[in-house]
């Protein structure tokens, strides 16, 4: 617990002193919300570029320390409404911290989050322990986009974080940084509408759902596309006489590219052409400054872009389900949907389906009205990304798969949960006086109420695995040919942490069967060639099995008899669980 908060301290800390430096080189004087987004983007992107030197992410480390550090020294007593930003701010980080907790509350627990849900953590904890080693993983060498696992490896230089421990923390200093992001829509609301209506437009219901399956990618590309209408929408306001007012929009793009690789550019280029087009006149020259900005810091990473662009999950003929059981209705992004597991179809779990079409009636309703309101109030950034995150929606649905789909949806979802709640704001988003006013104030709580349920319901579900990882199990793979395998697994892996369905994605490919150490029997199944156990079993209780490998703290016990068969065990195929981009 104590290496978790340590993260997200670190991360969240990080994150603010950079944005706001950043924002404060761009030209700003005064404390702008989107410095916790544009502090993370920066961050992934400076770790990236650092973690791959000598010292095997301690570079890394020391620059973002450094930095940060430095920063803070220079801007105290230089950004006008430091102290209204703490009061403002802190709820909402205290709220942010406390519903992301939730998970591990539940289970009682840190671990590997997702465990159960979705094996992709799998491949991130071995690429960070790759970097860790200086050694090549498969997602390096595919041009995966490594910018959050360059931040977990610094943590563990720097801090001595656990690489389980280190996700963990960046996952929840996401879901803080991202409802203090909203915070620059919704500022001037009364504290308890602004800190409810920030905590939901930071972690709707689908975004939760993918912080339940430890999908810190999705979230942390989430939380760009927002903070990049948002800078967009501030450009002509706040910014608006700046010469390099869209330069915080060019760095959450740099971010992007670290972050997302290609594919997260695509939404916030929509949002940009979409937006250009409702403004009609947007200067030229520091659009000019921005891109510059952004291809200086992009280009590095041009080459694994181009490499990325093979990876399986960009196939439409392959294997597009992934861990999903078929489409994900698009109703979900809307926030309404009492479920645990978004993958469900409506009155599969203990909700009669009903109650999901009620819902998403309810909450389609009030999109149009966010719609109007907006259109109205010529709130153009937040209209552009409405559009933006639609049409892509709607590209992914008809020519990608239901996995890419359901991505696309769960980066629409802030921004669709932006667009309902904004007519809660005061001055030019002002709601219809009278009765309509009321009768549209009270829509808007109960769906706050119903939304935010649904998303505390989503963490609740969330399963938390193992506390710890070892590559080791991979490294094993490859010798567990020819037989079945048996793996005898402590009772509290299996009882508590999920461990079934992790070992299993850890060996997939082979013939696996798992079980307790404490229900050992005289003798394995027969046919079975291969027992795997943890280093307290150093004497095998088995008859005619010699150690084969020591891959601390797994043994590998092998017995050595011809004609053995394919054995007793299922084979966990190895696209079973495809993982993603």
């Amino acid at each position: 617990m104590i290496a978790t908060y340590a993260a997200v301290l670190a991360v969240c800390a990080a994150s603010l002193a950079l944005g706001q430096a950043a924002l404060a080189l761009c030209g700003a004087r005064a404390w702008s919300w989107l410095s916790p987004a544009v502090g993370l983007a920066l961050l992934c992107a400076i770790c990236w570029a650092t973690v791959r030197l000598p010292g095997d992410g301690l570079v890394s480390a020391a620059v973002a320390l450094a930095l940060a550090g430095a920063l803070v020294l220079c801007l105290r007593g230089k950004i006008e409404g430091g102290g209204e930003a703490l009061r403002v701010g802190l709820p909402v980080a205290v709220g942010g911290l406390l519903v992301a907790s939730l998970p591990f509350a539940v289970e009682g627990h840190f671990g590997i989050l997702g465990t159960g849900f979705n094996p992709d953590m799998s491949q991130h904890l071995l690429a960070t322990d790759r970097l860790l080693d200086s050694s090549v993983s498969q997602l390096l060498r595919q041009g995966y986009p490594l910018g959050p696992h360059a931040v977990v490896a610094a943590l563990n230089k720097g801090l001595g974080i656990g690489i389980v421990q280190g996700f963990d923390g960046l996952t929840i200093a996401v879901a803080i940084l991202a409802p203090l992001t909203a915070l620059t829509a919704f500022a001037d609301l009364s504290p308890l509408r602004r800190t409810a209506t920030a905590l939901l437009v930071g972690l709707p219901y689908l975004v939760a759902s993918y912080f339940a399956q430890g999908a810190f990618k999705e979230t942390i590309q989430a939380l760009l596309v927002l903070a990049f209408l948002l800078a967009l929408r501030e450009s002509g306001r706040a910014w608006r006489d700046l010469p390099l007012r869209f330069v915080p929009a060019a760095l959450l793009a740099i971010g992007s590219v670290y972050i997302y690789s290609f594919p997260g550019l695509l939404w916030l280029a929509a949002i940009l052409v979409v937006w250009l087009a409702l403004e009609r006149a947007v200067p030229l020259r520091p659009l000019l400054l921005a891109l510059v900005v952004f291809l200086v810091g992009a280009l590095p990473e041009l080459g694994r872009m181009i490499d990325f662009h093979g990876f399986e999950t960009f196939d439409p003929s392959g294997p597009g389900l992934g861990n999903l059981f078929g489409q994900v209705s698009p109703f979900t992004a809307l926030g309404i949907w009492p479920s645990g597991d978004f993958r469900l179809a409506p009155g599969d779990g203990a909700v009669p389906a009903a109650a999901y079409y009620l819902g998403a009636a309810f909450a389609t309703a009030l999109l149009a009205y966010g719609l109007a309101r907006t259109w109205r109030a010529a709130e153009r950034a937040a209209l552009a990304g409405a559009i933006a995150v639609a049409a892509l929606y709607l590209a992914a649905r008809l020519g990608g798969t239901p996995y890419t789909a359901a991505k696309a949806l769960g980066i629409a979802a802030p921004v669709l949960t932006l667009v309902i709640l904004c007519p809660l704001r005061g001055g030019a988003w002002r709601l219809l006086h009278g009765m309509r006013e009321q009768g549209a104030r009270l829509a808007l709580v109960a769906y706050l109420l119903a939304a935010g349920a649904c998303s505390l319901l989503a963490l609740a579900n969330a399963p938390v695995g193992p506390t710890s990882y070892s590559p080791a199990l991979t490294g094993l793979r490859p010798l567990l040919t020819g037989g079945s395998t048996l793996v005898l697994a402590p009772e509290r892996l299996l009882a508590d942490e999920h461990g079934e369905r992790y070992l299993a994605w850890e060996l997939r490919g082979s013939r696996v069967c798992i079980d307790a150490e404490s229900e050992v029997g005289a003798a394995p199944p027969a046919g079975v060639r291969f027992v795997i156990t943890t280093d307290p079993l150093e004497h095998l209780p088995f008859p005619g099995f010699e150690l084969r490998r020591v891959a601390a703290p797994y043994l590998l016990w092998e017995r050595r008899r011809d004609a053995l068969g394919p054995g007793p065990c299922p084979l966990i195929a190895v696209r079973e669980a495809r993982s993603g981009a």
